[in-house]
Parts: C-alpha cells; sequence; structure tokens
C-alpha cells in the first residue's frame, strides 16, 4: 500500500516537483515548488508517478511497440538486403552502393532532434503513429519509383533519404515514451524488450525476406514490410487511440511532464561532461551498428559467395534475442540489489562496445566461412547490453527532455556507413572496414565509462530537507 502525507497550499495551481530517491527509486521526502509557496509531500513507498510494467495496458502497449520496432527495421534492411540484387541489375558500384545506403542516414539525421522534441511535448505515441504510416507508404512504393524514368540511383538514393527522415522519430519517441512513463527499475528491461523488435525485423527480412528475394524478386521485400506497417498503423489507431478505456493519455506519469521539457535549460545540460559522455558514446556505438547492419549482407556476398543467404543473415540475429533479454534482466537485477546505477549502466557498455569490439576485429582476420558468422553473432549479441547502457543513460539524465536529447546523440552517425563503402572501393579491402568500426567502438566506451553518471541533471533546483 502507499502511504501518502500531503500538505497542499490552496493558493497555487502550477507546481514542479523535486524528489530525492534512495537507490531502489523510493521517495523519502520531497518539496514541491510554486511561486514563494512551498508544500511538503513525504511518500513511504513507491513513488506514485511511475508506471509499473504489469498492467495490461501497458502490456498491450509494450507489445505493439515491439511489433513496430520489428516492422520498422524490417523496411530498414529491405534495400541493404537487396543491395547487391539490385547493384547488379542498376550496375552500381560499391561507392554508387554506399551512397544508396548512406543516403538513409543522411535523413535520419534530420527528424532524430525534431521527433524527440515533439514526442516530449506531444507525446510519443502520437508521433510514432504519425512516423509509421509514413514510413510504411513509402517503403511499398519503394519498387515503383525505380521504375518511373529516372536513374535508378538517382531515385533509391531520394527514396533512401526520405525513409529516414520518416524513420528518424522513431526511437527518440520511445525513448521519451520509456522516460516519461517507467520508473528507474524496469527501464532497462523494457528498453531491451523493444530492441528485440530490432532483432526480429532482421529476422524476418534476413529469413523470409531472403526467401522472398530469391522467389518473387527483390521488390516483394519492400512490399511486405510496407503493407504490415499500414496494417500495423490502422490497428493502433481503431483499436488503441479510439477507444476511451484504452487512452495511452493515461499512462502518463504526471501531468506536468510537457511543460517539464520546456523548461529544460540547454545550455546548462550541455555544460555537463557526463551529459557528452553519453553523447559521444551512442554516437559512435550508432556508427558502428548501423555501418554493420547496412554492409554485413554485402560482406558476406564478397566473400563466402556461395554462402545461403538466410544463414548469415539470420544466426546473428537469433543470438541477439536472448542477450537483449539478458543484458535488461540483469542489468535492472542489480539496480534493484543496490548496485549503483552508473556502475550498471558503465558494466553493460563495456560489453557492448569494448568487448564486441574484439569480434569485430576477428572478422576481418578470418577465411572460415562458420567463424566468421560465430564472430558476428557473438558481435552482435554483446551489442545489445547497449540497451542497458547509454540507451537508457539518457533516461537518468535527462527523463524530462529525453527524446530530443537521444535525438541529438544519435544524429551524426551517417558518415561511417558511406566511407565504408569508399574504403572498399578503394582498398578492395574489409580490414580497414573493421578495424575502423573496432576503434570508434573503443573511443566511445573509454569516454563513457571516464565521465558517465546517472544523477539527474535536468532538474538543477532540488531542496532536500530532513525528516
Amino acid at each position: 500500500m502507499l502511504n501518502v502525507i500531503v500538505y497542499l497550499c490552496v493558493n497555487c495551481i502550477n507546481n514542479s516537483f523535486c524528489c530525492e530517491h534512495d537507490s531502489l527509486g523510493r521517495v523519502n521526502h520531497s518539496r514541491i515548488i510554486s511561486g514563494s509557496c512551498q508544500w511538503t509531500v513525504k511518500f513511504t513507498s513507491l513513488s506514485f508517478i511511475h508506471l509499473s510494467l504489469v498492467s495490461p495496458l501497458a502490456r498491450t502497449w509494450t507489445l505493439m511497440l515491439l511489433l513496430v520496432t520489428c516492422l520498422l527495421y524490417w523496411s530498414r534492411m529491405a534495400m541493404p538486403i537487396c543491395a547487391v540484387t539490385m547493384a547488379k541489375e542498376f550496375g552500381w558500384s560499391k561507392t554508387e552502393t554506399g551512397i544508396v545506403l548512406g543516403a538513409f542516414f543522411w535523413g535520419y539525421c534530420f527528424t532524430q532532434v525534431l521527433g524527440g522534441h515533439a514526442s516530449d511535448r506531444i507525446g510519443g505515441e502520437r508521433v510514432l503513429l504519425l512516423s509509421t504510416s509514413s514510413w510504411a507508404v513509402m517503403t511499398a512504393i519503394t519498387p515503383l519509383l525505380a521504375n518511373i524514368g529516372l536513374r535508378p540511383l538517382v531515385t533509391m538514393t531520394v527514396t533512401r533519404f526520405l525513409l529516414g527522415v520518416m524513420q528518424g522519430v522513431h526511437y527518440p519517441s520511445l525513448v521519451s515514451i520509456c522516460a516519461q512513463r517507467v520508473k528507474e527499475g524496469e527501464r532497462g528491461l523494457l528498453m531491451s524488450t523493444l530492441a528485440c523488435g530490432c532483432y526480429l525485423g532482421m529476422l524476418l527480412v534476413g529469413g523470409v525476406g531472403s526467401l522472398m528475394l530469391d522467389w518473387f524478386g527483390w521488390g516483394s521485400v519492400f512490399y511486405g514490410a510496407g503493407l504490415l506497417g499500414v496494417c500495423w498503423t490502422c490497428c493502433v489507431w481503431k483499436c488503441l487511440l479510439q477507444g476511451p478505456s484504452f487512452s495511452l493519455d493515461s499512462l502518463w506519469i504526471s501531468s506536468s511532464s510537457t511543460s517539464e521539457s520546456s523548461k529544460v535549460n540547454w545550455l546548462n545540460l550541455l555544460r555537463e561532461p557526463s551529459v557528452w559522455a553519453m553523447i559521444i558514446a551512442h554516437l559512435c556505438f550508432s556508427s558502428t551498428n548501423y555501418t554493420l547492419m547496412s554492409w554485413l549482407p554485402t560482406f558476406f556476398k564478397d566473400m563466402f559467395p556461395y554462402a545461403k543467404d538466410w544463414v548469415f543473415n539470420v544466426i546473428p540475429w537469433f543470438v541477439a534475442l536472448p542477450t537483449s533479454l539478458f543484458g535488461g534482466s540483469i542489468s535492472d537485477h542489480l539496480i534493484r540489489q543496490g548496485c549503483g546505477t552508473v556502475t550498471v549502466r558503465k558494466l553493460m557498455q563495456f560489453f557492448a562496445m569494448g568487448v564486441a569490439s574484439v569480434f569485430i576485429f576477428l572478422l576481418c582476420k578470418t577465411d572460415s566461412f562458420i567463424h566468421a558468422v560465430v564472430c558476428v553473432s557473438l558481435a552482435v549479441g554483446l551489442s545489445t547490453f547497449n540497451n542497458s547502457g547509454v540507451s537508457v543513460n539518457v533516461h537518468d539524465q535527462a527523463p524530462s527532455c529525453a527524446g530530443a536529447l537521444f535525438g541529438e546523440s544519435a544524429s551524426t552517425c551517417l558518415l561511417l556507413v558511406y566511407t565504408s563503402g569508399y574504403m572498399i572501393e578503394v582498398t578492395g579491402s574489409w580490414v580497414n572496414v573493421f578495424s575502423v568500426l573496432a576503434v570508434v567502438n573503443v573511443i566511445g566506451v573509454t569516454i563513457f565509462i571516464v565521465l558517465g553518471e546517472a544523477k539527474r541533471v535536468d532538474q538543477p533546483r532540488i531542496i532536500s530537507t530532513s525528516c
């Protein structure tokens, strides 16, 4: 039972909320500040402002967010899966293929910050619905745009750019929802669960998509992702956002969430070394992760041309599913047992970037297909620990503006995708590419371990008193 003693000032309406928490998320004492008035609130159990993941509505939305993330990655990875076939059909070189693949991330970076700000202010579910309907349609019409009479290189580059624009708001909106509605001890597991949608999407496009590519041609891969995305949008709009009993507005942690995001002093926030450590680590991880996802199908086709597509397109992401859930569960368990949040975040990120870099580097040193699949699977599996590290560290430091801050930290990860294609074209070797990825990872995790923190920095005015 939640025991609350409240002393209210009846002269004030608008207020802000400042709390002091122990390691388990309990609120020991709080003072609410409003103008010249002070209200004192005392809590003796878990804070009432947090959302528990055991509620039926939360489980329903978790499932739907998992599914849309799955479809998003099917749509995103359709082009890398089909890149070799399309390059042969349209006569693209490695550099031109890199331009098409990298165009997605040029568009992706434009809406990261905008999507985060919009999610913090109007609600992540609204931004997510608009985004999903847009990229689903764009994915479905991609094969049609390749045959409209213009150069396929131009139309596919523009299409990928627009797809990146539409999908750029997805993760900032998820981060905003998680930061504003889920308590600290459950964030790691929730983000890891939602990240499983990424790996399920990779499994679908790697397994089912590869079969569709062989049986029906590359256009079918795009049609499948687009039509399923449209179906998801219709289901969510009709079943979850229309009925009064399933309004996501009821899940808000507090009614002042949007006003908090508008009061954040960004200049002071960006003066914090821990914020920059989080931004740099996330930037480095995103750069290496997106480069691997974009170029791995081409790598295996070049190095092992007679290997079955579904093997290297499925096994690494199949490994990622249990490791992501394990990382989320163990991180939340360690925090509940009293381990420092910052220690847990750094430990998870060390495995996600430091240890994974070893296997990324070994990938370019093997001539065996089996060894290559093992190295990729271990690297991808360990990288899922990022979902319990830097990905949720933004929730720890700035939950009131987590979506926007996440967008800023992921908005410039595109250069490595393009330059990888250029390096392969010039050197004819994958060694330089994987070596650069390993170095970038090591730099990012080192900065995070040295400077990272897990304390809130978006609420400078906190008054603590003794009971």
